[in-house]
């Protein structure tokens, strides 16, 4: 590694200057799901090419069929350096319900939220433009002093992570030949907390899925028909309540396969971290954790599949009572996969087991709802064990190696599609409230996101 103190003295000169890049990335309402405002996704799109561009990346807008992608390039200083490839995603979530922020989502600002502490505030600021600036900001530090970057890098930024990314595996096709790198940098995770950086090494994969349980061809009066017919919500509760067993574990035939078990030394690290997942139950309002026993809270959120019921429908459910027992009842079911867990096995095993849970005379519709494998990178990667001693050397406590309970399904299709590893490094909080009213990102991740990119660039050039 070299000495970079000068290019992280250029980072902090030009916090001021970058923060007012930032809030005009910010107040573009480049919502991705809403087709009103695809000009404004487009407008985000060529705002980052022009900034790319003036600072020395060769940047193009690729259109898709959807929003478009913006791809940039860069040479690095040296010919032995690795290439990268960073992706981040300019989109943002909706705002809804508007009546709920405290200021206006898309007119960002520096708040000062009390003991010390100063946050940007605004749609998108940590999910994912003010994360993706980071990166760009660091490149930006590299330029000015030495006129050229440590590696080369390619830039991906789509539009449409938060609605789907239904461009992004054809693009990802078409163009591998171009965007193929020696390793993958992933910027939409976060920090344990304010003063320890993080590096997610596990993320868990998702299977979704809705079933419509139909019985009568009606609704029928329960005076009438009551004991007699069959009742789908009945028959819904029954499904759902045999997914668990009384230990708290799936009861899926097969639904363990490719689980291993969390390596006792990684167990031991997150240990330490005791007092952070004490925290997470009681930010809630819980205190008693749900799931498989004798597990702790971290290893059930990030090691651990799970079955999780997220809506029920069925029946009268309006104001007032209604005597009737529903023709229908719905609920969409999630699972989220760990190791080398099979998307398409699990789905199968779920539909097969919800079928022998059907009587002769009524009917089950299945409608899927996505499906990506876990991520499990290795714990000893040489990758991680560079970003981790530089993460240390910027922030007060030393960088730690997590899961993520999420999925991130751009991380798999790097490995699959165009087999690189991915760093996953970012820098948000557990209270950024991302996709809900008032999110924020503090200015300590912002202006130390800035830093830590610049001692990763620095140590994986080394």
């Amino acid at each position: 590694m070299t000495d970079i103190s000068p290019v992280l003295d250029r980072a902090d000169a030009n916090l001021p200057s970058s923060l007012d890049r930032l809030f005009e990335l910010l107040r573009i309402k480049s919502i991705s799901t809403d087709p009103a405002y695809k000009p404004e996704c487009r407008k985000a799109a060529e705002w980052l090419k022009a900034y790319l561009t003036s600072i020395g990346f060769t940047a193009s807008v690729r259109d898709t069929t959807g929003h478009p992608m913006v791809v940039a390039h860069h040479d690095g200083a040296s010919a032995g350096a690795p290439h990268l490839l960073f992706y981040g995603h300019y989109d943002v979530q909706p705002v809804d319900p508007i009546e709920l922020w405290e200021n206006d989502p898309f007119e960002p600002a520096v708040k000062d939220i009390g003991n010390g502490r100063k946050v940007i505030t605004g749609r998108g600021t940590s999910d994912d433009k003010g994360q993706l600036m980071t990166f760009v900001e660091a490149c930006r530090a590299f330029k000015d002093i030495n006129g050229a970057l440590p590696c080369r890098v390619t830039i991906l930024f789509e539009g449409e992570e938060e609605s789907g990314s239904p461009s992004l595996k054809p693009f990802l096709e078409a163009n591998a030949g171009e965007l193929k790198a020696e390793y993958a940098l992933v910027c939409d995770t976060g920090m344990l907390d304010g003063k320890t950086p993080a590096i997610s090494a596990g993320l868990r994969g998702l299977v979704g899925e809705e079933i419509v349980v139909t019985a009568a061809d009606r609704d029928l009066h329960s005076g009438m028909y009551g004991g007699a017919a069959a009742n789908p919500i009945h028959i819904l509760s029954d499904i759902l309540a045999g997914l668990h067993d009384a230990t708290g574990k799936v009861t899926l035939p097969g639904f363990y396969h490719g689980v291993a078990e969390t390596p006792d030394d990684v167990k031991a690290a997150w240990k330490k971290l005791d007092a952070a997942s004490e925290a997470f139950l009681s930010d809630v309002g819980l205190s008693v954790p749900s799931g498989e026993k004798n597990r702790s809270i971290l290893e059930l959120t990030w090691a651990r599949p799970t079955a999780e019921v997220n809506g029920i429908i069925g029946g009268y459910t309006g104001e007032g009572f209604k005597t009737v027992i529903a023709s229908k009842a719905s609920a969409k079911v999630s699972f989220r996969l760990v190791g080398q867990q099979d998307p398409a096995a699990i789905r199968e095993s779920f539909r097969a087991y919800v079928q022998s849970k059907i009587p002769a005379d009524c009917t089950v519709e299945f409608h899927k709802h996505g499906g990506s494998p876990a991520i499990q990178l290795p714990y000893d990667s040489a990758l991680l064990g560079k970003a981790k001693v530089a993460l240390s050397a910027e922030w007060p406590n030393p960088a730690v190696v997590i899961g993520m309970g999420g999925s991130i399904p751009i991380v798999g299709d790097f490995q699959k599609m165009l087999g690189m590893e991915s760093l996953l490094v970012g820098f948000g909080l557990s209270d950024d409230r991302i996709h809900s009213p008032n999110e924020k990102y503090d200015l300590t991740s912002y202006h130390k996101g800035i830093r830590s990119w610049v001692r990763i660039l620095d140590a994986l050039a080394a």
